[in-house]
């Protein structure tokens, strides 16, 4: 099996329908359903309180985002173990996220 590169330029974003401002750029599936991918928040876009049933990994790149009532910077890494509230999540600025999932997507409708 080969490598796999994409450069930045080859990354190309997408809208998330069900959540206004937000928009990612999915790099790789790790394992079946999961993700590893570039989130994209607009300054004052939000993601509700939701639940993944599987890990989730996240990495702040660049900007501010609060999560619950956290204020987390660039550099900034957070774990969430699968079944567990999250949110919710709010772009204080332009943020732009590295996630890793490793599972299923879940709901968002709590």
């Amino acid at each position: 099996m080969a490598s796999l590169f994409k450069d930045k330029q080859s990354q190309k974003f997408e809208d998330i329908d069900f959540l206004p401002g937000s928009s990612w750029s999915v790099l790789a599936e790790p394992v079946p359903e999961g993700s590893i991918h570039r989130l994209k928040m607009k300054a004052g876009s939000s993601i509700p309180v939701h639940i993944h049933p599987s890990d989730e990994y996240v990495l702040v790149l660049s900007g501010t985002w609060k999560t619950g009532a956290r204020v987390c910077k660039a550099g900034t890494f957070l774990k969430t173990p699968s079944r567990t509230k999250q949110g919710p999540h709010e772009a204080l600025t332009d943020v732009e996220l590295l996630t890793i999932r490793l599972g299923p997507m879940g709901e968002f409708n709590l």
